[in-house]
């Protein structure tokens, strides 16, 4: 996706002002309408009306004006020979559909749209339904709703902890947790035995753990056994993890095991948050953020670990069709090479990314907490930053990565949107 949007970049093309991007539709074209009549469904529902074009249904549905393809209707046909209503899967053979096909005779009541094929095959689709699945429904709709957060909003909502055994045994404990989660991107948990095997039990309450070049479950201290800055006592910008793999991990769970000094508060950015602020002070900034890929890379050669990760992406990633940002991609430990790019891109890169990290750097954006044992800490690593202020003494970590996939899917069989 990205790609197309670079080159439409490097061909010069410039959006407009305000939040709509030059890889989003700029607007329905004039139809050409065979013939142009418009078809009110009935007298008692007003609010639905239909006309025939060309190669698309016009459908009026309250305010939604929905632009349905023919072959768009006649390939998500929901009858039985068309889709399997058990495993909730297509069985019509895309490829078979006419890409010339039109509909033979079209009836729309208050409820449902009916659509009969050439070859006498009948389509129903609820307008409700049609409403919510149409790319014109989608546009208007939110893929994750969040809430957008500064430390001072972080405090006042005062987001409850979830104890550890209404975490591991009770669905109650376990939703209020996700839900948290979902619309904060961090959620803590107390009251968990401090170890790395009990941490993991947490962990598999709510997904599969992904496995990584650090191993299953991580387990480290300041003896730099690993060729990473984290591995030391040194402070730590704020960052995402993981920049470097094609599809950085989705969340990541901290939980200090230990710590006999002082400092190492743990820092907590909303990048989401900052990014928002970019794109009203700034939206050419957002856009080419959103546009320009970039390589992050990580090479370690200590001990035996010998690891070589590329991943390339931008620093924000959206939806096209709605907009909404969906990932941030910022660690400028992991940067690689920017050679992506001719230099009269560059340069403008680097001023949407000063845009970018001062609204990181932001000292109300700074969410400081200390990590304690028995207190787990999980993060959404595609939205919000973390850091670490120095340290002095032995300080001990464990925590892992999970597949956010699997995050999202114990969220949705829970009954929460994600």
């Amino acid at each position: 996706m990205w790609c197309q949007r670079l080159a439409c970049l490097l061909r010069g093309q410039r959006g407009s002002s305000g939040h709509r991007w030059p890889w989003l539709p700029r607007g329905p074209r004039p139809i050409l309408a065979v013939p142009a009549r418009c078809h009110p469904t009935a007298p008692a529902s007003p609010c639905c009306a239909w006309e025939l074009h060309r190669d698309h249904l016009e459908l009026r549905y309250g305010s939604t004006v929905m632009r349905l393809d023919f072959v768009w209707l006649r390939d998500h046909c929901r009858s039985a020979s068309c889709y399997n209503a058990k495993t909730k899967q297509r069985s019509l053979d895309t490829a078979s559909v006419d890409l010339a096909i039109q509909p033979q005779a079209v009836r729309v009541d208050e409820t449902t749209l009916f659509l009969t094929w050439p070859d006498g095959h009948v389509t129903r689709y609820g307008l409700e339904w049609l409403a919510r699945n149409s790319y014109e429904g989608q546009k208007q709709q939110v893929m994750h709703p969040r809430i957008l957060w500064n430390a001072e909003i972080y405090q006042q909502a005062q987001v409850p902890s979830i104890d550890c055994q209404s975490f591991l045994k009770t669905d109650e404990g376990l939703k209020e947790f996700l839900q948290n989660f979902l619309l904060y991107g961090i959620a803590f948990v107390e009251n968990v035995t401090p170890t790395k095997e009990d941490t993991e039990i947490l962990a598999k309450r709510i997904s599969i753990i992904r496995e990584t070049i650090y191993g299953r479950m991580w387990y480290f201290t300041s003896d730099f056994s690993r060729g990473d800055t984290a591995y030391t006592k040194l402070a730590l910008d704020r960052h995402t993890d993981t920049t470097y793999f094609q599809e950085p991990c989705g969340i990541q769970v901290f939980h200090c095991l230990k710590h006999e000094g002082t400092g190492g508060r743990t820092l907590l950015v909303d990048g989401f948050h900052a990014a928002e602020r970019v794109l009203h002070q700034a939206p050419e900034h957002f856009e080419l953020l959103a546009k320009v890929p970039l390589k992050h890379e990580y090479v370690e050669n200590v001990g035996g670990c010998h690891n070589h990760m590329i991943g390339v992406g931008p620093v924000l990633n959206v939806y096209p069709w709605n907009n909404e940002l969906y990932l941030i991609r910022y660690n400028n430990y992991d940067r690689a090479v920017i050679n992506t790019v001719p230099h009269d891109v560059v340069r403008r890169w680097y001023h949407a990314h000063r845009a970018l990290t001062a609204e990181l750097r932001r000292p109300d954006n700074e969410l400081w907490v200390k990590l304690k044992p028995g207190k787990v800490l999980f993060v959404d690593n595609w939205r919000v930053l973390h850091g670490r202020e120095a340290f002095t003494g032995y300080r001990q970590l464990c925590g892992c990565y999970l597949t956010r996939d699997d995050v999202l899917n114990t969220a949705r069989l829970l009954g929460l949107q994600a």
